[in-house]
C-alpha cells in the first residue's frame, strides 16, 4: 500500500518484454497528477500527466530509457527504476510518493539452433543437429575489465571497457555490429559501430578486439554523454558464425580499411562468389545464410555519466594499456602540498637543533666560571721536624 496525498493506492507491477507496467489503484473517484521516473520531473518523453483518469491508471516504465537501469543476477538480469506519483498534475509538491520497481528476467534457456549434417548413405536425407543456443551479455566496466567494477556512475572523459561475450563454447563464435548510443529520454542517438563492426568516429569508440576463442568482444573509450541528460544507453547487434563451418567467421574479427569497410568481408564475397558456381553450393550458402540470420540478438547497458565540476581539477587519463599495477598518480595540487608542508617540517627542524646547540654551550661556559680555584699557597709539614 503507498498513500498518495489522503488517498491509499494498491500497485501493481506486470514485467513485459520491453517495459515494466505499473497499474495504480486510488480510493477515490478520479486521478489528476504526474507519474514519472525519479530526477525526470521535467516535461520529457517519461513523464505521464492524467487529467480525471479515473480510479486506476497504468504507467508503462520502457526498460531501456527513462533511467532504467539493470544488473546481472543469478540466471538473469534485473530491471530497477524509482517512479514517483505527484497528486497534481502542475505542482511538485511534498505529496508525491515515490516506490522502487523492479523486474527480474531469465536469460539462460533451452532454445537451440541447428545446423545441417549431410549423410553419406544414398536414400537418406539431410538431417538437423541441433546445438544450444549460447547465452550474449553486455557489461560496462571502469577501467578494466579484470578488476570486476561495473560502471553505474562516471565522469566525462573516465576511460570505460564495453564486454560482449557468449558463452564459452566450440561451435559459435560472435561479431560485433551496429553499435549506437542513446539518451535516456529517447531524444537522440549517435551510431559508433557499423554493419561492418567498423567504428564510425574512432574519438567516440574504436574497434572492438576478440579474444582467439571469438566468445568475447571488448573496446575501450572515454566516457560521454549527451547535453541534455545523464543517462546513457548502448546497443548493439551481436552476430553468430559457426567455427567449424568453412567460411563460417572468416571475416571476425573485421579488419576495417578507411572507408569503414570490412576487408576480409569483401575478400570472403568475392572468393564466394568464384568457387560456389554450382547450384547446390550456392544453395547450401544460402541455407547457411537464412540459418545465421536468426542467430543474431541485441544487447543493451547502460550507466550514468556526469559533468566534471568547473571548481574540481580533472584527473589526468592515461591509456588503460600503458598503465601497470605498481603505479599510482599524484595531482599537481597534492604533490606541491606535500612538497611545501616538507619544506616547513624540515625549517622546523634546523631551527630546534640550533636552538639546543646554542642552550648546551651557554651551559658550559657558567659552570666553568663559577667552580672553586686550586689553592697553591705555602705548605709545611710539621710531623718531620727536627730539634
Amino acid at each position: 500500500m503507498i498513500s498518495v496525498g489522503n488517498k491509499l493506492s494498491d500497485v501493481d507491477i506486470v514485467c513485459n518484454s520491453n517495459n515494466i507496467e505499473v497499474t495504480i489503484s486510488t480510493t477515490g473517484d478520479d486521478f489528476s497528477g504526474m507519474v514519472y521516473p525519479k530526477g525526470l520531473s521535467e516535461n520529457s518523453t517519461c513523464l505521464a500527466e492524467y487529467e480525471h483518469a479515473g480510479n486506476k491508471i497504468t504507467y508503462r516504465l520502457p526498460l531501456r530509457s527513462c533511467n532504467t537501469m539493470s544488473h546481472d543476477v543469478r540466471e538473469g538480469v534485473e530491471y530497477f527504476n524509482t517512479v514517483v506519483i505527484q497528486p497534481h498534475s502542475k505542482l511538485v509538491t511534498s505529496l508525491g510518493r515515490g516506490f522502487h520497481v523492479r523486474c527480474r528476467y531469465q536469460t539462460k534457456n533451452n532454445k537451440t539452433v541447428g545446423s545441417d549434417a549431410a549423410n553419406n548413405n544414398i536414400g537418406t536425407t539431410p538431417k538437423k543437429e541441433l546445438a544450444p543456443m549460447p547465452t550474449c551479455a553486455m557489461h560496462i566496466f571502469v577501467g578494466r575489465p579484470n578488476e570486476h567494477h561495473i560502471a553505474e556512475h562516471a565522469r566525462i572523459g573516465e576511460y570505460l571497457t564495453l564486454v560482449i561475450s557468449i558463452e564459452d563454447q566450440d561451435t559459435y563464435g560472435l561479431k560485433v555490429t551496429n553499435c549506437i548510443v542513446r539518451d535516456g529520454l529517447g531524444w537522440s542517438e549517435q551510431p559508433l559501430i557499423n554493419n561492418d563492426g567498423c567504428p564510425i568516429d574512432p574519438d567516440l569508440m574504436g574497434p572492438f578486439e576478440y579474444d582467439s576463442s571469438l566468445t568475447k568482444a571488448q573496446v575501450s573509450f572515454p566516457a560521454h554523454k549527451f547535453p541534455f541528460t545523464a543517462s546513457v544507453y548502448y546497443k548493439c547487434n551481436v552476430k553468430l558464425c559457426q567455427k567449424k563451418v568453412a567460411g563460417g567467421c572468416d571475416d571476425v574479427p573485421p579488419v576495417c580499411d578507411a572507408t569503414g569497410h570490412n576487408v576480409r568481408r569483401r575478400r570472403r564475397k568475392r572468393q564466394s562468389d568464384a568457387e560456389l558456381q554450382d547450384r547446390g553450393s550456392l544453395e547450401k550458402l544460402r541455407l547457411q545464410d537464412e540459418d545465421l540470420r536468426d542467430k543474431s540478438v541485441e544487447v543493451y547497458g547502460g550507466l550514468y555519466v556526469n559533468e566534471v565540476d568547473e571548481d574540481e581539477e580533472p584527473e589526468a587519463s592515461t591509456s588503460l594499456s600503458s598503465r601497470s599495477d605498481d603505479e599510482f598518480c599524484v595531482s599537481t595540487r597534492k604533490f606541491a602540498i606535500g612538497i611545501a608542508i616538507a619544506g616547513v617540517l624540515l625549517m622546523l627542524a634546523v631551527i630546534l637543533l640550533v636552538a639546543c646547540i646554542v642552550h648546551r654551550r651557554r651551559r658550559r661556559k657558567g659552570t666553568s666560571t663559577t667552580g672553586s680555584s686550586i689553592y697553591s699557597g705555602p705548605y709545611s709539614n710539621h710531623a718531620y721536624s727536627r730539634d
